[in-house]
């Protein structure tokens, strides 16, 4: 739109406003509604007179009053109190407000129109001379409460506060709905104050009256303090909420981790302990991660320290998943990827002095053991320089483990925080100093944890159901991918091999004491294979999924296509939607292969996700073990 037309669109809003402003007031002030006022508010009538005059006027009184409920708001030196006391005197509480707040919101809307056209100039007008702080206000994320709270307070009119919310950039039934609630609170007592004189002996009126000139007269005698004090507040508040990221509300996170805490100790003992009584904020909490649920436990931990966990960026394309993510503070990672958003994000939350967690090792235990962590992430550490706390979780990965169904009745979940650093103490170590000290608070084995506690029997009626997405080489007869899952046992289908599994992970019918020892067998299996093989490699065809982008799941069908990984890295040829492409990931740059079991395996590349379904699904550990291989064969050299 041109400047042209925009000054004759702003002239002709100008005019209708003055011409229906003009007309509105020859309303009023023609014939007999002009005598009726006149009486009114210059005559020492009473209260029996005041809605006697008023009468006359019929329905036109309701019209009367609207107009200068609406004019009081545009008008800014127009006192609104005479107006809604009468309005009580004259029509009873009810129908007294009611009439009022129709003519408010007819005012609000209208300044709401006039912002709209003519810009913030009018904000700055109208308030030059309030003592208030609105630039803070303006930037607040509590700006609806903030809103309310200038209707309380005296010497600002509604026009101001109107105009102050307008520019905001609200959407109009959003500012209609914070103005009229806003403006509630005074009508109240302004209208019930007309409505008392009416209905209550001289004595009641009169005392209250006193009571609220004497408030109202103390509140505009010490509007500097009350100004000041208001500013503090929300100085205070918007300290408090600069180290939250996105839409955090502790409430909301309270609500969550309770519903869930709940759910989980139906199934099982949780101990939660927490020596510390306050921590050296900022700081970093570092916990290991054998579970689906040690957000919950680590957060319990923290209690009211507003915990920011570091999630995977994938869950956020969930349009619901995003709103509670958003609501409990976390912050999106692209896993064993550069993710600049997310770095400073996390510099956001120490820079004011916020508590950062996160779990190093970034994906689930595969067989309830510690997996390692990036260097990065020791940099990162080393670099913050802040205090740094652990919070250790044993059990949990027995109780729901990454390749299961549903939590096990019985288990035991047992977490302790611990400081692990004091502020500046990470810069005083070497890069390996700081390693070995994180590695040694974070190391873990649940099958250690478990020969400890006896008492713990696992009830679960598939106790061994998904244990073939993990375990995917037969130890009897050495065949990949022939393993399937009955109950509580696991089966070959090429020997026929039965191995029953019971309610602590015991294995009947092979030779490993649990299940990490016969991981660890497989993973030696894979290392000779590409020790013996110079030129070795695996390869399948593939479904490639993306990010979601409809906010209805995580990931989306991109296309299809063969997956490879040999000593060079992984590379991907197939489609991509729609167009024939060739994605080449260097081995340098492949920390790890992420995997779900039985589900897919996959790789981050900036807000990106290459999320590959494999033809045989039991093969996604086989790919997560061999990334991991690769990368030691590729840094030996």
């Amino acid at each position: 739109m041109t400047k042209k037309k925009t000054k004759r669109i702003k002239v002709l809003a100008l005019f209708i406003f003055i011409a229906v402003f003009i007309g509105l007031l020859f309303f009023l002030f023609s014939g007999e509604n002009f005598e009726v006022l006149k009486e009114i508010f210059s005559s020492n009538l009473t209260r029996e007179e005041i809605q006697d005059t008023i009468g006359k006027l019929g329905i036109r009184a309701y019209i009367v009053v609207i107009i200068l409920a609406m004019l009081q708001v545009i008008m800014t030196f127009i006192p609104a109190e005479p107006l809604h006391v009468i309005s009580g005197i004259s029509f009873g509480f009810w129908r007294g407000m009611l009439t009022c707040l129709i003519g408010i919101i007819i005012g609000n809307t209208i300044i709401y129109l006039l912002y709209k056209i003519y810009g913030k100039k009018l904000t700055d007008y109208f308030s030059a001379n309030i003592n208030f702080d609105f630039k803070t206000a303006k930037a607040s994320k509590k700006i609806a409460l903030i809103v309310i709270i200038l209707y309380c307070l005296p010497a600002i009119p509604y026009g101001i506060i109107c105009f102050f919310a307008a520019s905001l950039g609200m959407k109009y039934p959003k500012y209609i709905l914070i103005t009229g609630i806003g403006s509630i609170p005074s009508l109240v007592l302004d209208v019930g104050l007309g409505h008392i004189a009416m209905s209550t002996s001289w004595i009641i009126s009169v005392t209250v009256f006193i009571v609220i000139i004497v408030l109202l007269i103390l509140m505009f005698r010490y509007k500097t303090q009350l100004f000041k004090a208001v500013n503090n507040y929300i100085k205070r508040m918007e300290e408090k909420n600069k180290s939250k990221v996105g839409k955090f509300g502790f409430f909301t996170y309270g609500i969550l981790t309770n519903i869930l805490m709940w759910f989980i100790k139906l199934k099982a003992k949780v101990r939660l302990k927490r020596d510390i009584k306050k921590l050296d904020k900022p700081c970093i909490v570092l916990c290991n991660h054998g579970s689906f649920f040690d957000f919950l436990y680590a957060g319990k931990i923290l209690k009211k320290d507003y915990p920011h966990f570091i999630v995977a960026r994938m869950y956020f394309h969930n349009g619901k998943l995003k709103y509670l993510l958003d609501r409990v503070g976390t912050i999106p990672k692209s896993m064993f990827s550069t993710d600049i958003e997310n770095s400073k994000q996390c510099l956001k939350v120490l820079n004011n002095g916020g508590v950062l967690a996160m779990m190093p090792e970034a994906r689930l235990s595969t067989v309830g053991t510690f997996e390692g962590i990036q260097d990065a992430t020791y940099k990162f550490i080393q670099k913050m320089n802040v205090a740094v706390y652990t919070v250790k979780i044993n059990g949990a990965y027995l109780a729901n483990p990454k390749w299961g169904d549903k939590m096990r009745k019985g288990s035991l979940v047992e977490a302790k925080i611990t400081k692990l650093l004091k502020k500046e103490e990470a810069q005083t170590l070497s890069l390996e100093e700081l390693k070995d000290k994180i590695d040694t608070a974070l190391t873990y084995n649940e099958w250690d944890w478990l020969t400890k506690h006896p008492e713990v029997k696992y009830k679960h009626k598939t106790i061994a159901k998904g244990l073939e997405n993990i375990l995917s080489i037969c130890p009897h007869c050495n065949n990949k991918y022939s393993l399937v899952s009955d109950k509580n046992t696991l089966i070959c289908e090429k020997c026929g091999k039965v191995i029953i599994v019971d309610n602590r992970y015991n294995l009947d019918g092979v030779d490993f004491a649990n299940i990490s020892e016969w991981y660890n067998w497989q993973k030696e299996v894979f290392r000779k294979e590409i020790k013996d093989n110079p030129d070795f490699f695996i390869e399948s065809k593939v479904e490639l999924r993306h990010l979601s982008t409809d906010g209805k799941t995580c990931t989306r069908h991109a296309g299809y296509g063969t997956c490879r990984l040999d000593r060079t890295g992984l590379v991907y040829t197939g489609t991509d939607d729609g167009k024939e492409i060739t994605k080449t990931f260097e081995m340098k740059n492949i920390f790890r292969l992420l995997f779900g079991a039985g589900e897919d395996f996959e790789i981050y590349e900036g807000k990106e996700i290459y999320y590959f379904v494999p033809e045989e699904k039991r093969s996604c550990v086989t790919w997560y073990i061999l990334s991991e291989l690769l990368q030691e064969n590729y840094e030996e050299k």
